[in-house]
């Protein structure tokens, strides 16, 4: 049975607390207070107990699927481990309490913190300068194509294009078109990689940058990356590296090594910090030593063993966001990568990469590998045998929740028919895998031999299947007293 709103319990007059006396009956309230802001009558809130008001909203607290229940395969997208000490220390009073606008000499340990992040950033990605300003990975592209158009226009050369392959991250065209560039898609070739031939054919001197995912959003690593990046640098391009997906690399490769001019890390994603539901995030842009002028302004630096806020870059592209960016996730970030350490990060890119083959080596059979490589830190399966069976890749998805599992990603990326993109991350148990390996074997069982079950599920979660058009467009979210009030 759906959980009544909390308008629909309770009786009239019930206390949820006892309010004191009140003191200022002999106040007259319409001599305080302009008219215009004073009720014609009570509102009408819900009366209920104490003990109906905790059990409801423990109630409704438990209906969600959540990370601290239950399995996400959504991967570090959106639900990759957060350590409570990084929650717990990023909300201290000596950091809440920070105001922007407050000299350095009394800011000089949260200066220090954001130096130290970007110095492990740039060490962790192969690069030589940084910005910490953008809120968020789109953010980050947009602000990294920016320092590219201007990195051209220092040049004296106005280049028109950015290459894109067809496996890339649907943001990465829409900063494109913002940044003033027209994206240029190129097909991935059999193999889920980039067609070097077909690269070939689009790149000339009007070509500002190749934008690449790496690994990209099949899972799988770009092995021609070297050469990807000498053909793109022959025609004076530049190699934009999509930094969504380093938890597979963190230790073990590092971009800037690979060629790759300018790449965005999601904090958010990559190091910990929790976004899911819209934010906030992070996107801090690592660059090569020759994008360094262009970077936003103001630029931490350090002189004399202080920090400081540097606004003095002619070439700069000016500021990204207002003051010096989410200063609370990059805490979080810094929390996590002091916390864990060279070793840490390797071994936690590492365990993804290993979770993610284990899931896809034992469920591959069963549905479809269309790109059958070693997938990195996450795969792409797709459920398209079963639609002779008139079951979609999104019944599959319902499904799941019956055996307690969120699903995975769906139909992203586009390239693959009936897709479904799994992304374990590296802190989950042999056990929980072995037990979503489990539901996914016995869900394609079910498919061919009792379709309706997946046609009709979830069967066992509060709500049913919903019109997720009607939920997404046509939201309710105000209670009306005249229908279903007290």
């Amino acid at each position: 049975m759906p959980e009544k709103l909390i308008f629909e319990l309770g009786r009239r007059d019930r206390e949820g607390v006892s309010v004191p006396q009140d003191e200022l009956k002999t106040l007259n309230i319409e001599e305080l207070l302009p008219k215009d802001f004073l009720r014609d009558k009570q509102p009408c809130l819900p009366e209920v107990s104490e003990i109906e008001v905790v059990r409801h909203y423990t109630r409704l607290s438990q209906l969600n699927f959540c990370v601290d229940t239950h399995f996400y395969p959504l991967g570090s997208c959106t639900m990759k481990y957060n350590p409570r000490i990084g929650e717990k220390l990023s909300s201290l009073s000596e950091f809440t309490n920070l105001h922007p606008y407050e000299p350095e000499e009394l800011v000089q340990g949260a200066l220090k913190i954001m130096f130290e992040l970007g110095k492990y950033l740039c060490e962790i990605g192969g690069f030589d300068a940084i910005t910490l300003q953008p809120s968020a990975g789109a953010h980050g592209e947009l602000t990294g194509l920016l320092l590219i158009r201007a990195y051209h226009e220092y040049k004296g050369k106005k280049r028109s294009k950015v290459i894109i392959p067809d496996s890339a991250h649907g943001t990465n065209p829409a900063s494109c078109t913002l940044a003033g560039y027209k994206a240029i898609e190129i097909k991935s070739g059999k193999d889920g990689c980039i067609d070097i031939d077909r690269l070939r054919e689009e790149l000339d001197e009007e070509v500002a940058a190749v934008m690449i995912t790496n690994p990209n959003t099949l899972g799988i690593f770009e092995e021609n990356i070297l050469k990807i990046a000498e053909l793109t640098h022959s025609v004076g391009a530049l190699l934009y590296g999509d930094g969504a997906n380093m938890n597979a690399l963190m230790g073990i490769s590092r971009p800037g090594d690979m060629g790759f001019d300018v790449l965005h890390f999601n904090l958010h994603k990559t190091f910990s910090a929790p976004h899911g539901g819209g934010g906030p995030g992070s996107g801090p842009v690592a660059v090569k030593r020759d994008l360094e002028p262009f970077l936003p302004v103001p630029v931490i630096v350090e002189r004399d063993g202080k920090y400081h806020l540097d606004y003095n870059r002619p070439l700069s592209i000016g500021k990204v966001k207002s003051f010096y960016g989410n200063f609370p996730v990059m805490l979080k970030a810094y929390i996590y990568i002091r916390m864990m350490g060279s070793e840490g990060l390797k071994k936690a890119s590492e365990n993804a990469v290993l979770n993610a083959r284990y899931i896809i080596s034992k469920v591959k059979n069963d549905y479809d590998l269309p790109y059958d490589k070693p997938p990195m830190h996450e795969g792409v399966i797709s459920g398209r045998k079963f639609k002779e069976y008139g079951i979609k890749t999104l019944d599959i998805a319902k499904r799941l929740l019956d055996y307690g599992f969120h699903p995975p990603t769906i139909y992203f990326p586009l390239i693959v028919e009936e897709a479904l993109m799994i992304e374990p991350t590296e802190t989950e148990t042999k056990e929980t895998l072995d037990a979503f390996i489990n539901a996914m074997l016995n869900i394609a069982n079910e498919a061919k031999n009792n379709p309706e079950l997946l046609k009709n599920a979830p069967h066992k979660t509060p709500v049913r299947r919903l019109d997720e058009v009607k939920a997404a467009r046509d939201l309710k979210l105000r209670w009306v007293e005249n229908k279903g009030g007290l």
